[in-house]
């Protein structure tokens, strides 16, 4: 609907709405300091291993200069990222953790279904993480890794339904951020895998073409990791990429699709 004009419809007058607040200064400030203290504590955590204990709620309040109330703001801040355990009682209180990885994939998996994050960019991004992640597997020297991925290559000719296929899809990714130590790039990928299977979309492999091509295009690419051709890989993500991109194209005016 369109926004009404001044007074409303039909000249009535509008009530009861108050106009948004400004924020006053003083709340400004408790923000600001509150975010101040997030930050030195955040330190004070990823400074020492997980499950040590960083003081109590006196001992920060006085190590940090700030109030005990702000501390305890600041604490609910870091028990929200994954990085703060309050325990109360005897033995208690401030201890160090680290945030679960599959936690925060779902959570930003979580934001960008709220945001409406279109699948494709899902899509987009996969891809040219792969055209980065292959190509460093093929570099990948470790015998028990490598025969994983040996191992997974035999599932290849059997994966039928889409089902099949994406849980391959997801097995594979597992055993590449093995190869690979980029915890970055893992996030991301892990990210785009489960909003991308989180989304009802139809297929774009389908068909026995499409299943085809998907094995062909399967066993080439863990052939060239295998054959540690970091060049050859390279190519085959760009290839499969440019492919991928060309079948979205020809269905531009379709439901978003899905790799399967």
């Amino acid at each position: 609907m369109g926004e009404l004009g001044p007074g409303g419809a039909a000249g009535v007058k509008r009530q009861g709405r108050a106009r948004p607040r400004a924020e006053v200064p003083a709340a400004r400030e408790s923000r600001r300091l509150v975010n101040m203290t997030a930050a030195r504590m955040r330190e004070l955590i990823l400074a020492e291993k997980p499950d040590r204990m960083i003081g109590s709620l006196p001992d920060l309040a006085k190590l940090l200069d700030v109030g005990t109330v702000t501390v305890q703001q600041a604490a609910r801040v870091l028990e929200h990222e994954g990085l703060l355990q309050v325990r109360r009682g005897p033995g208690g209180g401030y201890f160090g953790a680290r945030p679960d990885a599959a936690s925060l994939e779902r959570a930003v998996a979580t934001y960008l279904r709220v945001r409406g994050a279109d699948v494709y960019e899902a899509l987009e991004m996969m891809t040219l993480l792969d055209c980065e992640l292959m190509p460093a597997a093929a570099r990948c020297h470790e015998a028990g890794v490598r025969e994983e991925l040996g191992h997974l290559e035999d599932r290849v000719d059997g994966c039928v339904s889409g089902e099949d296929r994406i849980a391959f899809e997801q097995g594979l990714h597992r055993v590449l951020f093995k190869m690979v130590d980029r915890p970055l790039m893992e996030l991301l990928g892990h990210v785009s895998m489960l909003y991308y299977v989180s989304c009802p979309i139809p297929l774009i492999f389908d068909g026995e073409d499409g299943r085809n091509a998907w094995r062909k295009w399967r066993h080439d690419i863990i052939g060239a990791i295998l054959g540690s051709d970091p060049d050859l890989a390279r190519f085959e993500a760009e290839r499969h990429r440019r492919e991928l991109l060309r079948r979205l194209g020809n269905r531009s005016d379709s439901p978003p699709l899905c790799v399967r």
